[in-house]
């Protein structure tokens, strides 16, 4: 079985996660500069077999589209593009920062460690992945 690469996508920076081989276990990956991100998936997608990519859909408490979805449809667009043979799901991320940033506490970070927004993409980029792999039969 090949990889699934979770991605959560930021005008800054972009948080990534992976699950095993037998796509069991979600795990943080890493997070780029989003200017980098594509070189970053060639390199990766270069070493390792992804399946499919999963990308988080921002949605407001009223289930509309968020404002930063125009972005996101953008870099949708050139990521089916560089990676036709790759297909992509949507997953709702709502939620996922806060999440992210409460796990940091859970885990015992300290306050100066929870401030790294990079550390807090990757933990999003994992809740967004382990959320597909919780709600998919």
């Amino acid at each position: 079985m090949a990889r699934l690469l979770a991605i959560d996508y930021g005008t800054k920076r972009t948080g990534i996660a992976v699950t095993d081989e037998l796509q069991i276990i979600a795990s943080g990956l890493t997070t780029v500069d989003t200017k980098e991100v594509f070189d970053f998936l060639k390199d990766y997608t270069s070493k390792e077999d992804v399946e499919l990519f999963i990308v988080g859909e921002p949605k407001q408490m009223n289930n509309e589209v968020s404002g930063s979805e125009t972005s996101i449809l953008k870099f949708l667009k050139k990521l089916e593009a560089i990676f036709p043979e790759i297909p992509i799901k949507r997953v709702d991320e709502r939620f996922t920062s806060k999440m992210a940033f409460q796990t940091m506490i859970d885990s015992g970070l300290k306050k100066k460690q929870r401030r790294n927004k990079a550390l807090i993409d990757e933990i999003s980029a994992t809740i967004i992945l382990q959320s597909y792999l919780y709600n998919t039969p």
